[in-house]
C-alpha cells in the first residue's frame, strides 16, 4: 500500500510565499540562481542553492556551501519568513499553467516504501549527486525539497481532492514564469491518506536523487542513534498527482556532428534503418512513432522502427537510440557523450531549427512526449528509463514546505 502520513511543516508567512517560492535546485546554474534571487533575501534559492552568498567560483560541494545553507534556513526561521504548523497535517497543492491544472497530495511518505519499491524508481542515480543531496539534508536537519511522484488516478480520490479544494487555500499566487500555485492546508487528512493507501504504489516522476537521498540520511541517522522508529528521517518529503492529470513533455536531441558524413549520405544510411517521408512537415511529431528531423534547412519525419518490443523498446527514445544515434551517429552511451545536448520540451522547437542553422548542432530530432502510462510500464517492469527521456512541466516550487528531521 502507499503510505502517506501528515507532518508539520516548516513553510512560509501567506504574505510571503511569492517571494520565498522557487523553482528546484537542479533547473538552473549558479549564474541563474543568482539573477532569480537578487535582492530577494526571503528567496529560498538562498537555501538550495547557497554557493549564491559565497564568493564567487565556490566549488558547489565545499564545506562552506553546505553550512551557508543551513545558516539561510535559520535566517529564514529567526526573521519569521517560514514557521512552524503547530499540528501535522497533509497539503493539497495545484500547479495550472495556461489550460493545464494539476493538484497532488503533499505528505510525508515511507522511505521504507522506497527501500522496498512500493516507491518505484525508473532512473538510476548518480553517486555523487546522492551524495550532494545527502549531505544537505544531514547538514539542514531537513528535507528542503520535495520528490515529484504520480500514482494510478483514483475516482475516490479525485473526489476527496474535489472536495478539499472547494475551501479557502493558504497560498493562492501566480510565479513570474505565469504558473499558478495553489495550496491547501487539511487539519483532518484521514480519509485522504487511507484512499492513497488503497493503491499498491506510488512512482517517482522527478527527483530519483533526493528520493535515493532521504533514504541514506535515514541511514545515517541511524547509525547515529538519532532516528527513532517514529522520527520524519523515515518519512520522505513529496507531492504525488494522478497520472491523468500529470503533464510530460518532450525531450529532444542535438548532435553536434553527422560522424563524418555529408548530410545527403547520412540521409542515404537513414533510410537503410527508417522510413523517411519526403513530403514537407512541420517541427512536432503528431505522436508516438512519429520523429522529426531538422537537417539541411528542413523538417523530416521519421518512422524508426523498435528493436524489441519490452516497455522499453518500444518507446521512440530508444528506437532513435537504437536505430540512428548509436550506429549511425556514434552516440553510443548519451549519459556521457559530449557530442549530443538534450533540450527539454518546455522550450519548444524554435532553438532546435536554430542550432543547427546557427552551426552550434549538425543534425535535430524533435520526439513526441512518453506518456504517464508508458513511464509506468517501464517501472512496473523493473527497467529504468532512457536518459532524458521525461521532462515534467509544471515544475513544484521549492520553499512553499518544509520536513524538518528534528
Amino acid at each position: 500500500m502507499a503510505v502517506v502520513r501528515p507532518f508539520r511543516a516548516l513553510r512560509p508567512r501567506p504574505d510571503l510565499a511569492a517571494r520565498v517560492a522557487c523553482l528546484p535546485y537542479d533547473v538552473m546554474s549558479t549564474a541563474e540562481a543568482a539573477d532569480m534571487a537578487r535582492g530577494n533575501p526571503d528567496s529560498f534559492l538562498h537555501v538550495t542553492r547557497p554557493e549564491i552568498d559565497l564568493p564567487p567560483g565556490t566549488d558547489e560541494h565545499d564545506d562552506a556551501v553546505y553550512e551557508q545553507a543551513a545558516r539561510a534556513l535559520d535566517d529564514l526561521r529567526r526573521r519569521g519568513v517560514l514557521l512552524v504548523d503547530a499540528a501535522a497535517c497533509l497539503f493539497l497543492y495545484r500547479l495550472v499553467m495556461g489550460d493545464h491544472a494539476q493538484t497532488g497530495i503533499v505528505g510525508a511518505f515511507s522511505v521504507d516504501e522506497y527501500d522496498r519499491g512500493v516507491i518505484v524508481r525508473h532512473e538510476h542515480t548518480r553517486p555523487d549527486k546522492e551524495a550532494d543531496r545527502t549531505r544537505h539534508i544531514l547538514t539542514l536537519r531537513a528535507q528542503a525539497e520535495p520528490v515529484f511522484l504520480i500514482h494510478r488516478s483514483s475516482p475516490r480520490l479525485a473526489a476527496l481532492v474535489g472536495e478539499a479544494t472547494a475551501g479557502l487555500p493558504l497560498y493562492d499566487f501566480t510565479a513570474s514564469d505565469r504558473v499558478r500555485h495553489t495550496l491547501w492546508r487539511l487539519p483532518e487528512p484521514a480519509a485522504l491518506a487511507e484512499a492513497l493507501g488503497e493503491l499498491d504504489r506510488v512512482y517517482i516522476a522527478d527527483g530519483h536523487h533526493r528520493a535515493a537521498a532521504a533514504s541514506n540520511a535515514r541511514r545515517a541517522l541511524r547509525d547515529e542513534g538519532h532516528a527513532a522508529e517514529d522520527d520524519a528521517a523515515r518519512t520522505l518529503l513529496a507531492v504525488s498527482f494522478p497520472t491523468d492529470e500529470a503533464q510530460v513533455l518532450p525531450y529532444n536531441r542535438l548532435v553536434a556532428d553527422l560522424a563524418g558524413r555529408t548530410p545527403e549520405a547520412f540521409l542515404a544510411a537513414l533510410r537503410e534503418v527508417a522510413r523517411v517521408a519526403d513530403e514537407p512537415v512541420g517541427a512536432t511529431p503528431t505522436g508516438p512513432g512519429d520523429v522529426r528531423m531538422f537537417l539541411e534547412g528542413r523538417w523530416w519525419r521519421l518512422s524508426v522502427p523498435p528493436r524489441a518490443q519490452d516497455p522499453v523498446g518500444r518507446l521512440d527514445v530508444q528506437a532513435l537510440q537504437d536505430r540512428v544515434l548509436g550506429p549511425l551517429l556514434g552516440i553510443d552511451d548519451p549519459r556521457t557523450s559530449k557530442r549530443i545536448t538534450f533540450v527539454g520540451g518546455i522550450r519548444g522547437t524554435a532553438p532546435l531549427e536554430a542550432a543547427v542553422r546557427g552551426g552550434q548542432a549538425a543534425v535535430a530530432f524533435s520526439l513526441a512526449p512518453v506518456s504517464a502510462e508508458q513511464l509506468l510500464a517501464v517501472a512496473d517492469a523493473g527497467r529504468t528509463m532512457p536518459p532524458k527521456s521525461t521532462w515534467f512541466e509544471p515544475k513544484l516550487r521549492s520553499g512553499l514546505f518544509v520536513s524538518l528531521l528534528q
